[in-house]
């Protein structure tokens, strides 16, 4: 692999100009594409087959359509009053009527219609039912501002009034002020690391490139499929991060070869060889854990995972071809003016020797972490195993609570303290069968003896009398624990009707359906990845204890991370540090896309970390040795790539989105304790107790194909002026 890469290398070498220019078309092509053939995102999240899903599809069938996107316009009288009074009642028929003829608006209901009233019994709280022409995600933003605007000006009344629904949900977004502030942070580490802007500005604006190439096929995809508005947010942080990390790679070895005193092309063909070889066999790894996501049978996630993996095989190409290509027109401007000046690279007088001896202060971090090696591994261990802790207590859905002090969340309380917190979560049971509706109004009374049942409506039976409807208001809110119970309580009672079959669905059922199927698909896509990552790392390094070390460190990430992230998201710890608004159950989507998109970092940060360690160990260096010296010449990227990753994902955390800002938190505190504690603490303290044994491999796997990753080929087949260059880049 090593040297077909190095031939790439090459080539975009001796053709800069076209390859720049190919991918520059692709990127123009890509943003015509997408004004032209995008389409429009989904906000719903279901599983087909199960229980709840198949019953909403049933109840489309037999009752019709429910129709477009709603809101629900939320009226509460003043402090002593009720809405009944003449002058309450005129304004909100004044409401209604305004309501109703607002852009986009097909009906607003009247809550105090006698026929169908939707008014608490104090009559201090109502809610008028809006509904759009158009369908869910489609409502436009001036039909949105035009329903928040009327609202606005109805509470300037004695009526106090507030809105919430899925109608006046604005889509995610991405490049908000906490995004590009993650970017100009990666620019900086980038500018620091290499000690030239003009570097760190090109090795972000290949990645932009990469990102804005695979985001924008994401966004052209919607026009023929219906995608997650999820989708294109994950694909870009994620392509962001990778594509950064990737370049950096490719240019510091770039830099090195250059200061050893290689030309430039040989320079661009050895690095494409060498980094480019690990840069390939990391993406692979990324690639593969978010295709793997598919095999948990959810096609919302399999839509994920198959749309971010096609955006970091945009980023690997772009490592490998763009990137050369830019650094091969920079040629030695890559390096800071002062290094620019000498004649002489490889007698430059800011050479260091191939042995850096103690001198550093991660050359001594290492020194003190292998000479206390057993401390050291057993204080990892511990520390990540307490901040793991809170995972035992997770809790998963895919309600989303609306931002504290917003329109949407006083609606929501003004509803929960007028109708009850059940309210918010109704349930609904499906009866279909020959005799539906006296099936359903005979076990109107078993339901409402079941715990947590607050209210049960008389049933609505359909045309033909095959199905009825029963509307079951639980005593608790849609996320608790109690609500998720009484999902199981009931489909458990109406398990065994005579002739009938009941079916207990409606958007909090689903939520319970999705979570529980996220949670058992877990166990079995974390065996997965881990499976994964032993034969990998089998294969890249030829050991059996180094994979076994690489594994559980990414376990202990894998449950500090999301332990972490429960204590901040639904016990509510810190949440100042993060702007969060409200505390609950994690997005039921968090830990599996989690585990999927750290196992890829992880061996990300194992393969360049232990790959010089173990370049070092195959050319004679005694295992200690090998172990600090191999860290010294890879940690400093890594941490630079660790710095870049962090400050990507954290910049998606205060941007107010739900259902990314805990995917980001779990991925940021993900990298901080996967490339800071795990690969610059416990993979070294344990490579060092383990000695000459971590590069044991037993005789019966030694037929294993060997993965070059560290460009030992290059040396081989180089030609005989050129190897003493290769081997002391090398070095």
């Amino acid at each position: 692999m090593a040297v077909l890469l190095s031939r790439l290398g090459a080539f975009a070498h001796r053709r800069r100009l076209p390859v720049i220019l190919v991918w520059l078309v692709l990127l123009v092509a890509g943003g015509a594409g997408a004004a032209t053939l995008a389409g429009e995102t989904s906000d719903a999240f279901n599983i087909p087959g199960q229980e709840s899903t198949t019953a909403l599809e049933r109840i489309d069938e037999e009752f019709g359509s429910a129709g477009g996107a709603s809101a629900r316009v939320v009226v509460a009288a003043p402090e002593g009053e009720t809405l009944t009074t003449p002058e309450n009642a005129g304004a909100i028929q004044q409401l209604v009527a305004e309501l109703g003829g607002l852009p986009g608006v097909a009906a607003a209901s009247n809550p105090l219609d006698p026929a169908a009233p939707a008014v608490n019994a104090e009559q201090t709280t109502a809610y008028s039912t809006v509904t759009f022409a158009s369908g869910l995600g489609e409502v436009t933003p001036e039909e949105r501002d035009a329903l928040l605007e009327a609202v606005e000006a109805a509470g300037d009344g004695a009526l106090t009034v507030e809105v919430t629904g899925q109608a006046i949900q604005e889509p995610p977004h991405v490049g908000g002020p906490a995004e590009v502030i993650g970017v100009v942070v990666a620019l900086v580490v980038l500018a620091v690391t290499y000690g030239s802007l003009v570097t760190a500005g090109m090795n972000l604006l290949t990645a932009v490139v990469g990102v804005g190439i695979g985001v924008l096929g994401v966004t052209i995809a919607t026009g023929f499929v219906e995608l997650s508005s999820t989708t294109p947010i994950l694909a870009a942080m994620l392509g962001l991060a990778v594509g950064i990390d990737y370049a950096l790679f490719i240019v510091t070895r770039f830099r090195q070869e250059l200061r050893h005193g290689a030309p430039v092309g040989t320079a661009v063909s050895t690095a494409v060889g060498t980094a480019g070889s690990a840069v390939v066999t990391a993406g692979l790894t990324v690639v593969i854990a978010l295709l793997g996501l598919s095999v948990v049978g959810i096609p919302f996630l399999t839509q994920m995972g198959i749309a971010a993996a096609a955006t970091i095989v945009v980023a690997v190409l772009v490592a490998i071809t763009l990137v050369p290509a830019a650094i091969s027109l920079l040629g030695r401007r890559v390096l800071p003016r002062r290094q620019r000046a000498v004649i002489d690279p490889a007698e430059a007088p800011w050479r260091e020797p191939v042995d850096a001896g103690d001198r550093g202060f991660l050359a001594g971090w290492v020194a003190t972490v292998t000479r206390h090696r057993v401390v050291s591994l057993l204080l990892t261990v511990l520390v990540l195993g307490l901040i793991a802790i809170p995972v035992f207590s997770m809790r998963t859905t895919l309600v989303q609570e609306p931002a504290e002090d917003s329109t949407a969340a006083r609606a929501d309380q003004l509803l929960a303290e007028g109708f009850g917190e059940g309210f918010l979560g109704p349930l609904v049971i499906l009866f279909e069968g020959e005799g539906a509706p006296e099936a359903a109004a005979a076990a109107s009374a078993t339901v409402a003896e079941v715990e947590d049942v607050a209210l049960v409506t008389p049933p609505t039976p359909n045309a033909d009398g095959t199905a009825a409807l029963l509307n079951v208001i639980p005593g608790s809110g849609p996320t608790t624990a109690e609500t998720e119970q009484l999902v199981e309580d009931l489909r458990a009672e109406l398990a065994e009707l005579d002739g009938v079959e009941a079916s207990v669905t409606g958007a909090t059922a689903v939520s319970v359906d999705v979570a529980e199927s996220l949670n058992e698909a877990l166990p079995v896509y974390l065996l997965l990845v881990v499976g994964l990552a032993l034969v990998l790392l089998v294969l890249v390094f030829r050991s059996l204890l180094v994979p076994l070390v690489g594994v559980l460190g990414f376990v202990l990430t894998v449950g500090a991370s999301l332990g972490a992230t429960v204590a901040v998201f639904q016990w509510g710890w810190l949440t100042d540090l993060v702007a969060l608004d409200v505390t609950g159950p994690l997005i039921s989507l968090t830990p599996i896309l989690v585990i999927g998109i750290l196992f890829g970092l992880a061996m990300d940060y194992q393969i360049f970390l232990v790959s010089r360690m173990h370049e070092a160990h195959s050319h004679g260096v005694a295992p200690l040795e090998a172990i600090r010296t191999g860290f010294r010449q890879a940690a400093p990227v890594v941490v630079a790539a660790a710095l870049i990753m962090f400050s990507v994902f954290a910049g998606f955390v205060p941007a107010g989105e739900p259902t990314i800002k805990s995917i980001a938190f779990a991925l940021a505190a993900g990298i901080l304790f996967d490339a800071f504690v795990v690969r610059m603490v416990l993979v070294p303290a344990a490579l060092a107790l383990l000695g000459h044994r971590a590069w044991w491999l037993p005789r019966w796997l030694q037929w294993l194909p060997v993965l070059d990753v560290e460009g030992a080929a290059l040396e081989k087949s180089a030609p005989a002026h050129d190897r003493e260059t290769v081997a002391a880049a090398r070095r």
